[in-house]
């Protein structure tokens, strides 16, 4: 996720991202109910009042508890393009709620106190929640500034989007998942993706000099979100324009690609380039006519885009969270849905079968056991054969294949580390799927 800090006193402009290991800095936070954007009344009045106004000029619309209204309201602070919805043939989910889900019980991880699903949406700061069952919504609540017909902020979920439409190109014979990035696209050559492969580039196996350490102000990646600043370049500036400019800077780290997962956002951003280079479509084109459009969406969603116009891949996707529900399922059912073969049965086999658990294991996510990644989707290695969509901030599309169950949440909690929400999240989840599996 991306927003941006301008400081006038020293005339620069620094764009911030905020990825999957950054964090903010305070500790004393607002609960979900007394941060509730409505109630707190951010962007009201005409014109806006300076108590309840937040801009993007200062980063304030990306600070909490104002990001509980900005990841519902993105298209107000920052240029979009947008990925279209379908016109026609739009699929309509049957809805038979289960009200027994709110009381369901589990134990959070490093705890022993007993927590409710209902509890827990509130301790994760939750902004909607969806979940399928064999197809039908068995559960669907919104809070704060979210609503049935609005959209949500995805945060690094876009990845799995970026990651799919790659392996989709890999299954069709479009892209070759052994060829190195730069014969694809040669301005990569003297980069460090120029020798990583297509497989590398999607499982997040490539050895990159780029760090995404936000306490550090000589990290890369304040060069990447500099670069990605769709606002004005100071006159000064002389680094990167556009996101692409950024890629053929970065340079390869120590070790060789394919040895140990890291996961960095530049390599979905990369990714975005050869998937277009490839179609000679846009990632907003191509998602919208293979993916988008096919599901019977309802709701057009869109990208943030650079000051080129290139779509921010790794981070930068807002959508509505029944169409995300249709992109689950169809995820679930093999690539089949809206009586059609979106994806090939064979890429989401390829997906649930994962990736290389010795290379998780070397990363610094080892907390997460037996787990592993592959074209750009999270998989649990768990019995139930579980596997995910994740993003900063409690963004998921959780599908658990054994309990024909999806779970769709986005959330606008106050750390972005997952790590903070994973202990009453990933519980929880199991706990549903358990309950569906037994009823």
């Amino acid at each position: 996720m991306i927003y941006l800090i301008t400081n006038m006193k020293k005339n620069t402009l620094l764009l911030l991202a905020i990825c999957f290991n950054c964090t903010l800095f305070a500790q004393n936070y607002l609960d979900a109910k007394e941060s509730d954007p409505t109630k707190m009344g951010w962007m009201k009045g005409f014109p806006t009042s300076d108590k309840t106004l937040v801009l993007a000029s200062d980063g304030s619309f990306f600070k909490f508890p104002a990001l509980r209204y900005s990841v519902c309201h993105m298209r107000q602070f920052l240029p979009t393009t947008e990925v279209s919805a379908a016109q026609k043939n739009r699929y309509k989910f049957k809805v038979k709620l289960d009200n027994n889900i709110d009381q369901l019980k589990f134990i959070p991880t490093n705890s022993n106190q007993k927590m409710t699903w209902s509890e827990s949406l509130y301790k994760n700061y939750t902004d909607g929640i969806l979940i399928l069952h064999k197809g039908k919504i068995v559960y669907e609540k919104y809070f704060g500034a979210l609503k049935p017909e609005g959209v949500h902020a995805a945060m690094s979920v876009s990845k799995t989007f970026t990651g799919t439409l790659g392996a989709m190109l890999v299954a069709e014979g479009l892209l070759d998942e052994n060829k190195t990035a730069d014969f694809y696209v040669p301005e990569l050559k003297n980069s460090a993706f120029g020798d990583a492969t297509i497989r590398q580039i999607l499982d997040m196996t490539t050895s990159l000099k780029y760090s995404e350490d936000y306490s550090d102000p000589k990290a890369e990646v304040w060069i990447f979100s500099a670069a990605g600043n769709p606002l004005p370049k100071p006159k000064n500036y002389s680094g990167p324009k556009n996101y692409f400019e950024y890629l053929q800077t970065v340079q390869k780290d120590k070790g060789n690609h394919g040895e140990i997962f890291a996961y960095k956002t530049v390599n979905t951003d990369v990714m975005g380039w050869i998937i277009s280079r490839v179609t000679g479509k846009s990632l907003t084109q191509l998602l919208s006519e293979k993916i988008w459009k096919p599901l019977g969406t309802h709701i057009d969603g869109y990208y943030q885009v650079d000051a080129s116009g290139i779509a921010f891949a790794g981070g930068g996707f807002s959508a509505n969270i029944r169409d995300m529900g249709m992109f689950g399922e169809m995820i679930r059912k093999n690539g089949y849905f809206n009586k059609k073969q979106i994806l090939p049965k064979s890429l989401i086999e390829d997906i649930m079968n994962g990736g290389s658990q010795e290379a998780f294991r070397k990363s610094v996510y080892s907390s997460l056991n037996n787990w592993s990644y592959r074209n750009m989707w999270w998989i649990t290695h768990n019995e139930n054969g579980a596997f995910a969509a994740r993003g900063v901030h409690g963004q998921t599309i959780y599908i658990n294949p054994a309990a024909e169950m999806v779970i769709v949440r986005f959330a606008s909690h106050p750390e972005a580390k997952n790590s903070k929400i994973d202990p009453t999240s990933l519980p929880a989840y199991q706990a549903v799927a358990d309950y569906l599996i037994n009823k």
